[in-house]
């Protein structure tokens, strides 16, 4: 008779104690253990945050461990007692053997009328699985993932997403925790009673009188970096500063040669360049260059009944002696003509102005179609599908990933059903519209690289490493630089060669899947299609997982710091692009500018994207998912160069006035969960 000690972590989550029947059997190559019972009827085992032991006994040494099975099932009486649905969150199993060896099976699962088989925690390739017994192990996992996690088309010419209409066609992994869920209903209930739902919804189409008539709803803004864009938004310096640092920091690149459609002649910027001339500026490196072109031809929304209208402008900038991004030069549509003025800062106070606010306008379109929900959170979605489909549990390339797929297909599930539908938030406050939305979308898609994903290459190819006071390019630089030496790590310890990288069956066919499926094989994108190094792997997997958690960070966690104040990012324009200068009034301007309700919407909505998660789970967090020593010391490694990172970014910030602090990692979450 031999005896073994099993320990059931149970997770501290709400509901994750179960009165479900539990019965766990251990199999090793000696055989089967006796089938025990967990959850004992009596003593109601297995409660939220529990850790509970029991010893299994076994006629004989079961010898190697294979697998331990549990059972999960409900009481006969349970759909009488509203017990129906009660699942159970598995956190881990260890398991004692005789001699003393600690066996760990993570599992980190909700389960609930089910049988299933963990496997010891130590990640494996498939050609380290020599059994018969491990390979249809393996092979059986996956089949039963791709029966729960199915490809769905949500819209033609875009990534594929998860097959759910809505959030109960989830997988229960992938929903929200209770307090989550909570959380994220009453954020949005609390910003549109405080914003929306007071004296200002009955005012559909009224205008605001002067710019100070925002304060009205901008009484309660807590936010330092919100109050800062209200003091300096009309300034040349902050407008330049913004491309840097605020919403969108990753569209600004340097003008190596003026485009053919931007005819900008030295007569009209010889004053903002001194004694230099725009060629010369050119060739020292200074003149930098943002271009809308995507949102050229797109179809304007109607809210409310009321056309809005759109731009597609282009921005010059030069940097200056004191190291400030200076706006030299602003055409707001791509064709050039008599009708398309280029607007430059010796023009009236009032048609600069409204030329940079047709700019920043157009700058909150691109970013949180393109920039924020396609390069993040769709993306995001589309790698968290293949992997759930393709990679097995025990695979080293499945837990370094599954981390950062968490809450991923909740939150866009609920954007589909709320946010960028026909009737969502986008269709009633954006310029862009919901068609709009879906035709930019596409546009992007179809041209998009993946080069623009991995971020020194993007980088090196905008021409921006010279730029001054360019703080997401720091710091974002050495986030990826930290993950790129922890994935190395992983993979270099788990594939010896190039070899192993290249014939391995499971990983091939998860990259295939993920460009040839979930990315329909965009041509020209250079998206890999396998992965023939471990180099070739490496890269992709920083890709991911930098995409997944800092890019995130940085592009959505500043939305209402920068939108608070409308008029320095108004998200729909009323009135069309001034053809001609000399006509702005201020009276124009506010007629321009989103009508009252409609600003206190782009508040509440933004607030709510903004906000810090509750049990937030950081970068660097692989929840116990890996065993093996080796590994376990390189996330540490990861995790103490993650601090230290924190710490350098914060002696930067306070030199600074205005600090950034989006990809401080301690701020960092490892998944996009909002």
């Amino acid at each position: 008779m031999a005896t073994y000690r099993a320990t059931f972590r149970t997770g501290t989550q709400e509901h994750a104690g179960t009165k479900n029947n539990v019965h766990c059997t251990l199999i090793g190559l000696g055989g089967l253990s006796r089938r025990i019972t967990v959850n004992r009827k009596l003593r109601m085992d297995l409660k939220r945050g529990a850790v509970d032991q029991y010893p299994i006994t076994s006629a004989q040494d079961l010898d190697t461990m294979h697998f331990l099975e549990l059972e999960v099932y409900r009481r006969p009486l349970a759909k009488y007692l509203s017990q129906a649905q009660d699942y159970w969150f598995c956190s881990s199993v260890t398991v004692e053997t005789p001699s003393g060896e600690n066996i760990h099976f993570p599992c980190h699962r909700w389960l609930d009328n089910c049988t299933i088989r963990l496997r010891e925690g130590s990640a494996k390739l498939r050609c380290d699985d020599q059994l018969e017994v491990f390979l249809t192990h393996r092979q059986d996992e996956l089949l039963e993932r791709q029966q729960r996690y199915r490809w769905m088309t949500w819209a033609p010419n875009m990534p594929q997403c998860i097959d759910a209409d809505s959030v109960s066609d989830l997988p229960v992994d992938m929903r929200f925790s209770a307090k989550k869920e909570r959380y994220f209903k009453q954020s949005s209930t609390k910003a549109a009673v405080d914003l929306v739902l007071g004296n200002f919804m009955s005012m559909v189409g009224k205008s605001w009188t002067t710019v100070e008539d925002f304060d009205h709803i901008f009484t309660n803004v807590k936010s330092p970096i919100a109050v800062f864009v209200r003091e300096q938004w009309k300034e040349d310096w902050f407008f330049g500063y913004q491309f840097l640092n605020s919403l969108d920091p990753t569209l600004i690149r340097k003008c190596d040669k003026m485009p053919a459609n931007f005819p900008v002649t030295d007569a009209m910027v010889g004053d903002s360049l001194g004694h230099s001339t725009l060629e010369e500026e050119i060739k020292k490196g200074n003149i930098f260059i943002v271009s809308y072109e995507m949102l050229d031809g797109l179809p304007a929304n109607v809210i409310d009944g009321v056309q809005q209208y759109l731009a597609a402008p282009i921005c010059l900038l030069h940097q200056n002696e004191q190291h400030q991004l200076m706006p030299i030069a602003i055409q707001l549509n791509q064709t050039p003509g008599d009708d398309n003025p280029i607007f430059l800062p010796s023009d009236t106070e009032m048609d600069w102005l409204l030329a940079k606010i047709w700019v920043r306008s157009s700058y909150v379109q691109y970013f949180e179609v393109i920039t924020h929900l396609l390069k993040t959170h769709l993306m995001a979605e589309t790698f968290s599908v293949a992997t759930l489909r393709q990679l097995p549990s025990v695979h080293p390339i499945y837990k370094l990933l599954v981390p950062h797929v968490r809450y991923t297909m909740q939150i866009n599930t609920e954007a589909r059903n709320g946010l960028i539908d026909q009737d969502g938030i986008i269709a009633k406050t954006f310029g862009v519209g919901a068609k709009g939305l879906l035709l930019l979308c596409r546009k992007e898609f179809l041209a998009m690289t993946y080069q623009s994903f991995c971020l020194p290459e993007h980088l090196e190819h905008q021409g921006v490493k010279d730029l001054k006071d360019y703080y997401y390019r720091d710091d974002s630089m050495l986030i990826w630089s930290a993950i790129h030496r922890f994935v190395t790590n992983i993979v270099t310890f788990y594939y010896k060669d190039d070899h192993q990288v290249a014939n391995d069956p499971e990983l091939q066919a998860w990259i295939q899947e993920l460009t040839d499926v979930g990315l329909h094989n965009v041509k020209n994108s250079g998206f890999p299609t396998s992965l023939n190094t471990r180099m070739e792997l490496c890269k992709f997997a920083t890709m991911m997982i930098f995409t997944c958690s800092a890019q995130h960070a940085a592009v959505n966690n500043g939305q209402f710091d920068w939108t608070a104040w409308v008029p320095n990012a108004p998200a729909s324009m009323r009135k069309p692009p001034p053809t001609s200068k000399g006509t702005v009034t201020m009276e124009h301007i506010m007629e321009s500018l989103p009508d009252i309700p409609h600003s206190c919407i782009q508040m509440a909505i933004t607030w709510t994207l903004s906000r810090p998660q509750p049990a937030m789970r950081k970068l660097g967090d692989y929840e116990g998912h890996f065993t093996d020593g080796a590994a376990k010391e390189h996330i540490r490694e990861f995790q103490e160069e993650l601090k230290k990172i924190d710490r350098k970014i914060q002696d930067r910030n306070a030199r600074l006035s205005l600090k950034y602090e989006y990809l401080h990692p301690e701020n960092i979450e490892n998944s996009i969960t909002i």
